[in-house]
């Protein structure tokens, strides 16, 4: 008797019809911020280059990850918003769904600290045209490493994992959404693709020990 069983099956999700994306052809912004310890500062930073972005044709604008914030396990609880709570808990999404709804775009929001209840997330918020939060992503892959001489940051000294994939229907597409350290697990891209995502968005605030030697890599095997 045969058997039904099928290895080359075995990892991939069951497909979904890929749907037509609501335009074929848009412009997207890329905004690299730099970083102050100063977060009202990194705010007005933040939206300025998003409205540069929107002025020169972008229909979506991606942020980096942790743009409002040090990067650091001691900033972290310091800068974390409580984004469930409202505009007033959390200011950084707050302008976010403010810009996304006067320039009439999608902002994938990069990522920033995430206070919910006793635990904090690096979490990338999703904002489509009229400002309404689409989508939360918590970053799933947190970034630990240990190399002597070079480099040593553990981010789950104070970050929770994420437990979800995010796939969002967007007026540019479906995306699917990753944060810095998820692009090196193939298998959230596979998952994306099975899911239709027209595109995969990974926000990051890679370091320059690790990062060259595989960040455009991954992005192009992703």
């Amino acid at each position: 008797m045969a058997s039904t069983f099928k290895p080359e099956q075995a990892r991939v999700p069951p497909a979904l019809q890929l749907p037509s994306p609501p335009i074929t052809k848009f412009k997207i912004g890329l905004c690299q911020l730099s970083v102050t310890a100063d977060k009202e500062r990194n705010i007005i930073h933040a939206r300025a280059a998003i409205e540069e972005a929107a002025e020169k044709g972008a229909k979506l604008v991606v942020l980096p990850e942790i743009w409002n914030s040090p990067y650091s396990n001691d900033s972290f609880p310091i800068y974390a918003e409580d984004i469930d709570a409202g505009p007033d808990a959390s200011p950084s999404t707050a302008m976010l769904s403010e810009a996304a709804r006067l320039l009439k775009i999608t902002i994938v929001g990069g990522s920033i600290p995430e206070r919910s209840g006793d635990k904090l997330y690096n979490t990338c918020c999703v904002f489509d045209a009229d400002g309404k939060l689409n989508a939360k992503h918590r970053k799933i892959h947190l970034f630990d490493i240990d190399i002597p001489g070079k480099i040593t940051f553990k981010e789950s000294q104070t970050l929770t994992a994420g437990e979800t994939p995010t796939v969002v229907d967007t007026e540019v597409g479906r995306i699917g959404i990753g944060i810095c350290y998820d692009i090196r697990f193939q298998e959230l891209a596979m998952l994306y693709a099975a899911r239709g995502a027209h595109l995969i968005c990974y926000p990051g605030a890679f370091n320059m020990t690790t990062g060259p030697l595989h960040w455009e890599l991954l992005q192009r095997a992703s």
